[in-house]
Protein backbone atom coordinates (compact mmCIF):
# COMPACT_ATOMS: atom_id res chain seq x y z
CA UNK A 1 0.00 0.00 0.00
CA UNK A 2 1.55 3.64 -0.71
CA UNK A 3 2.10 5.56 2.26
CA UNK A 4 1.11 9.03 0.52
CA UNK A 5 -2.65 7.69 0.04
CA UNK A 6 -2.62 6.72 3.25
CA UNK A 7 -1.73 10.35 4.60
CA UNK A 8 -5.09 12.17 3.77
CA UNK A 9 -6.67 8.92 5.28
CA UNK A 10 -5.43 9.56 8.64
CA UNK A 11 -6.29 13.56 8.60
CA UNK A 12 -9.68 12.51 7.56
CA UNK A 13 -9.59 9.93 10.81
CA UNK A 14 -7.83 12.73 13.71
CA UNK A 15 -10.50 16.13 13.80
CA UNK A 16 -8.21 19.58 13.75
CA UNK A 17 -7.52 20.84 17.21
CA UNK A 18 -10.03 23.33 17.89
CA UNK A 19 -9.14 26.74 18.28
CA UNK A 20 -10.23 29.76 20.70
CA UNK A 21 -11.30 32.84 19.17
CA UNK A 22 -9.99 36.00 19.52
CA UNK A 23 -11.52 38.61 22.04
CA UNK A 24 -12.72 41.52 20.40
CA UNK A 25 -11.24 44.96 21.19
CA UNK A 26 -14.91 46.73 21.19
CA UNK A 27 -17.87 46.52 19.67
CA UNK A 28 -18.87 49.32 16.90
CA UNK A 29 -21.77 49.28 14.99
CA UNK A 30 -22.47 45.63 16.62
CA UNK A 31 -19.06 44.64 14.77
CA UNK A 32 -16.41 43.07 16.67
CA UNK A 33 -13.18 45.23 16.69
CA UNK A 34 -10.03 42.75 16.53
CA UNK A 35 -7.37 44.94 16.03
CA UNK A 36 -6.22 48.85 16.92
CA UNK A 37 -7.21 51.23 14.37
CA UNK A 38 -3.75 52.82 13.00
CA UNK A 39 -5.36 56.89 12.41
CA UNK A 40 -6.88 56.58 16.38
CA UNK A 41 -6.30 60.22 18.34
CA UNK A 42 -6.09 59.95 22.15
CA UNK A 43 -6.27 63.53 23.27
CA UNK A 44 -3.71 63.83 26.31
CA UNK A 45 -6.50 65.52 28.34
CA UNK A 46 -8.68 62.42 28.05
CA UNK A 47 -7.91 60.63 31.55
CA UNK A 48 -8.05 63.17 33.97
CA UNK A 49 -7.91 62.29 37.88
CA UNK A 50 -9.14 64.25 40.81
CA UNK A 51 -7.10 63.51 44.59
CA UNK A 52 -8.93 64.74 47.40
CA UNK A 53 -6.28 63.81 49.71
CA UNK A 54 -5.71 67.09 51.43
CA UNK A 55 -8.41 69.44 52.91
CA UNK A 56 -5.80 72.58 52.29
CA UNK A 57 -2.63 74.09 52.19
CA UNK A 58 -2.48 73.61 56.33
CA UNK A 59 -3.29 69.44 55.89
CA UNK A 60 -0.59 69.24 53.36
CA UNK A 61 1.81 71.11 55.42
CA UNK A 62 0.95 68.91 58.49
CA UNK A 63 1.31 66.07 56.57
CA UNK A 64 4.38 66.72 55.45
CA UNK A 65 5.83 67.58 58.70
CA UNK A 66 3.97 63.91 60.26
CA UNK A 67 6.20 62.34 57.66
CA UNK A 68 9.04 62.52 58.16
CA UNK A 69 8.58 63.08 62.20
CA UNK A 70 9.57 66.38 62.85
CA UNK A 71 9.18 68.47 65.75
CA UNK A 72 6.05 70.51 64.42
CA UNK A 73 7.52 73.51 67.13
CA UNK A 74 11.01 73.56 65.46
CA UNK A 75 9.88 73.60 61.31
CA UNK A 76 13.14 72.93 59.15
CA UNK A 77 12.01 75.57 56.51
CA UNK A 78 13.81 74.77 53.95
CA UNK A 79 12.99 71.27 53.82
CA UNK A 80 9.32 71.85 53.83
CA UNK A 81 9.25 74.43 51.75
CA UNK A 82 11.12 72.09 49.13
CA UNK A 83 8.70 69.55 49.47
CA UNK A 84 5.68 72.05 49.34
CA UNK A 85 6.99 73.55 46.37
CA UNK A 86 7.41 70.20 45.01
CA UNK A 87 3.66 68.90 45.52
CA UNK A 88 2.45 71.73 43.97
CA UNK A 89 4.44 71.33 40.79
CA UNK A 90 3.56 67.75 40.36
CA UNK A 91 -0.18 69.00 41.05
CA UNK A 92 0.48 71.60 37.54
CA UNK A 93 1.80 68.36 36.25
CA UNK A 94 -1.12 66.34 36.49
CA UNK A 95 -3.41 68.64 35.49
CA UNK A 96 -5.06 68.69 38.78
CA UNK A 97 -7.26 71.78 39.92
CA UNK A 98 -4.83 74.43 41.87
CA UNK A 99 -6.14 76.18 44.46
CA UNK A 100 -5.08 79.69 45.26
CA UNK A 101 -4.80 78.93 48.73
CA UNK A 102 -1.49 76.16 48.56
CA UNK A 103 -0.20 79.57 46.32
CA UNK A 104 -0.47 81.91 49.13
CA UNK A 105 0.86 78.95 51.64
CA UNK A 106 4.25 78.81 49.37
CA UNK A 107 4.21 82.58 49.46
CA UNK A 108 4.29 82.27 53.30
CA UNK A 109 6.72 80.18 53.45
CA UNK A 110 8.94 81.48 51.22
CA UNK A 111 8.57 84.48 53.43
CA UNK A 112 9.47 82.58 56.54
CA UNK A 113 12.58 81.34 55.03
CA UNK A 114 13.93 84.56 53.42
CA UNK A 115 12.97 86.01 57.17
CA UNK A 116 15.40 83.26 58.41
CA UNK A 117 18.22 83.86 56.29
CA UNK A 118 18.77 87.64 56.32
CA UNK A 119 21.27 89.20 58.82
CA UNK A 120 19.23 90.86 61.45
CA UNK A 121 20.77 93.72 64.02
CA UNK A 122 21.13 92.00 68.02
CA UNK A 123 18.99 94.59 68.77
CA UNK A 124 16.12 93.80 66.84
CA UNK A 125 16.69 90.05 67.18
CA UNK A 126 16.12 90.14 70.64
CA UNK A 127 13.08 91.49 70.47
CA UNK A 128 11.84 90.38 67.19
CA UNK A 129 9.45 87.05 67.08
CA UNK A 130 10.64 83.84 65.71
CA UNK A 131 8.86 84.51 61.57
CA UNK A 132 7.69 80.67 62.29
CA UNK A 133 5.87 81.27 65.15
CA UNK A 134 2.27 82.18 63.50
CA UNK A 135 2.46 79.19 61.16
CA UNK A 136 3.14 76.87 64.53
CA UNK A 137 -0.03 78.07 66.39
CA UNK A 138 -1.54 77.70 63.05
CA UNK A 139 -0.91 74.25 62.45
CA UNK A 140 -1.29 73.62 65.82
CA UNK A 141 -5.20 75.03 65.91
CA UNK A 142 -5.97 73.46 62.38
CA UNK A 143 -4.05 69.98 64.24
CA UNK A 144 -6.57 70.15 67.49
CA UNK A 145 -9.66 70.85 65.02
CA UNK A 146 -8.93 68.11 62.48
CA UNK A 147 -8.67 65.56 65.80
CA UNK A 148 -12.09 67.25 67.69
CA UNK A 149 -13.59 66.33 63.52
CA UNK A 150 -12.02 62.63 63.50
CA UNK A 151 -13.74 62.01 67.29
CA UNK A 152 -16.57 63.54 66.58
CA UNK A 153 -16.82 61.47 63.09
CA UNK A 154 -15.84 58.21 65.04
CA UNK A 155 -19.19 58.64 67.07
CA UNK A 156 -21.98 56.49 65.64
CA UNK A 157 -24.28 58.39 63.64
CA UNK A 158 -27.81 58.53 63.27
CA UNK A 159 -29.31 57.40 59.61
CA UNK A 160 -25.72 56.29 58.92
CA UNK A 161 -24.64 53.97 61.54
CA UNK A 162 -27.81 53.45 63.17
CA UNK A 163 -31.18 53.76 62.61
CA UNK A 164 -34.49 54.46 64.15
CA UNK A 165 -37.36 52.20 63.89
CA UNK A 166 -40.67 53.01 63.93
CA UNK A 167 -43.86 50.22 65.13
CA UNK A 168 -47.18 51.60 65.62
CA UNK A 169 -48.64 50.13 68.72
CA UNK A 170 -52.48 50.37 68.83
CA UNK A 171 -54.23 51.28 72.28
CA UNK A 172 -54.88 48.35 74.10
CA UNK A 173 -56.75 49.34 77.03
CA UNK A 174 -60.21 48.56 75.35
CA UNK A 175 -63.25 49.49 77.42
CA UNK A 176 -66.06 47.28 76.67
CA UNK A 177 -69.24 49.10 77.27
CA UNK A 178 -71.56 46.27 78.55
CA UNK A 179 -74.70 45.95 76.16
CA UNK A 180 -78.36 47.14 77.37
CA UNK A 181 -80.66 44.70 79.19
CA UNK A 182 -83.49 44.61 76.76
CA UNK A 183 -86.94 43.64 78.61
CA UNK A 184 -87.12 40.39 76.41
CA UNK A 185 -84.17 38.94 77.93
CA UNK A 186 -85.70 40.20 81.39
CA UNK A 187 -88.72 38.26 80.37
CA UNK A 188 -86.81 34.98 78.98
CA UNK A 189 -85.14 34.82 82.21
CA UNK A 190 -88.20 35.35 83.98
CA UNK A 191 -89.57 32.37 82.23
CA UNK A 192 -86.97 30.00 83.38
CA UNK A 193 -87.40 31.06 87.03
CA UNK A 194 -91.46 30.08 86.91
CA UNK A 195 -90.32 26.70 85.01
CA UNK A 196 -87.71 25.92 88.00
CA UNK A 197 -91.26 27.24 90.50
CA UNK A 198 -93.55 24.98 89.04
CA UNK A 199 -91.03 21.74 90.05
CA UNK A 200 -92.10 22.66 93.39
CA UNK A 201 -95.77 21.62 94.49
CA UNK A 202 -97.29 22.72 97.81
CA UNK A 203 -100.67 23.33 99.27
CA UNK A 204 -102.29 26.72 99.85
CA UNK A 205 -103.28 27.37 103.27
CA UNK A 206 -103.95 31.01 103.47
CA UNK A 207 -103.54 33.70 100.90
CA UNK A 208 -100.35 36.03 101.47
CA UNK A 209 -100.62 39.45 100.27
CA UNK A 210 -97.54 40.51 98.98
CA UNK A 211 -96.69 44.00 98.84
CA UNK A 212 -94.07 44.84 95.51
CA UNK A 213 -92.91 48.39 97.83
CA UNK A 214 -92.09 45.91 100.80
CA UNK A 215 -90.45 43.75 97.97
CA UNK A 216 -88.38 46.60 96.50
CA UNK A 217 -86.81 47.30 100.04
CA UNK A 218 -86.23 43.59 100.81
CA UNK A 219 -84.20 43.37 96.97
CA UNK A 220 -82.04 46.50 97.81
CA UNK A 221 -81.38 45.00 101.42
CA UNK A 222 -80.08 41.95 99.32
CA UNK A 223 -77.97 44.11 97.20
CA UNK A 224 -76.74 46.45 100.14
CA UNK A 225 -73.58 45.03 99.55
CA UNK A 226 -73.55 46.66 96.35
CA UNK A 227 -72.04 43.42 94.80
CA UNK A 228 -73.34 42.22 91.39
CA UNK A 229 -76.20 39.21 91.87
CA UNK A 230 -77.34 36.68 89.56
CA UNK A 231 -81.02 37.62 88.07
CA UNK A 232 -82.39 34.04 89.37
CA UNK A 233 -80.93 34.24 92.82
CA UNK A 234 -83.54 37.30 93.82
CA UNK A 235 -86.26 34.61 93.90
CA UNK A 236 -87.80 32.46 95.81
CA UNK A 237 -89.17 29.40 94.17
CA UNK A 238 -91.20 28.31 97.26
CA UNK A 239 -93.49 31.40 97.13
CA UNK A 240 -94.65 30.35 94.17
CA UNK A 241 -95.59 32.84 90.82
CA UNK A 242 -97.72 34.81 93.54
CA UNK A 243 -93.85 35.85 94.89
CA UNK A 244 -91.97 35.56 91.54
CA UNK A 245 -94.23 38.24 89.64
CA UNK A 246 -93.83 40.33 92.60
CA UNK A 247 -90.46 40.09 92.78
CA UNK A 248 -90.17 40.64 89.25
CA UNK A 249 -92.14 44.07 89.56
CA UNK A 250 -90.23 45.02 92.38
CA UNK A 251 -87.17 45.01 90.05
CA UNK A 252 -88.91 46.94 87.06
CA UNK A 253 -89.53 50.06 89.60
CA UNK A 254 -86.25 49.58 90.76
CA UNK A 255 -84.66 50.25 87.46
CA UNK A 256 -87.38 52.75 87.03
CA UNK A 257 -86.07 54.56 89.80
CA UNK A 258 -82.75 53.96 88.29
CA UNK A 259 -81.98 52.41 92.17
CA UNK A 260 -80.06 49.35 90.56
CA UNK A 261 -78.26 48.32 87.56
CA UNK A 262 -79.10 45.76 85.31
CA UNK A 263 -76.09 44.65 83.23
CA UNK A 264 -75.31 41.24 80.80
CA UNK A 265 -72.24 40.34 79.44
CA UNK A 266 -73.59 38.87 76.12
CA UNK A 267 -77.31 38.06 74.53
CA UNK A 268 -78.31 34.91 75.95
CA UNK A 269 -76.19 35.15 78.96
CA UNK A 270 -76.57 35.23 82.95
CA UNK A 271 -77.94 38.92 83.90
CA UNK A 272 -76.58 40.52 87.08
CA UNK A 273 -77.42 42.59 89.15
CA UNK A 274 -76.14 45.33 91.72
CA UNK A 275 -77.44 48.36 93.55
CA UNK A 276 -76.90 52.39 93.17
CA UNK A 277 -78.45 53.26 95.94
CA UNK A 278 -75.85 55.16 98.34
Amino acid sequence: MNSEAAVPAAAGVFPQTPRQHEMPLALVHGQPLLEMPQDLYIPPDALEVILDAFAGPLDLLLYLIRRQNLDILDIPVAEITRQYVGYIDLMVELKLELAADYLVMAAILAEIKSRLLLPRPDAIEAFEEDPRAELVRRLQEYERFRQAAESLDQLPRLERDTATAHAHVPDRQVIRVPPEVDLREMLLALRDVLKRAELFGHHTIARQTLSVRQRMGDVLKTLEDHQFHAFESLFRADEGRLGIVVTFLALLELAKEQLIDVVQNGPLETIYLKSLAA
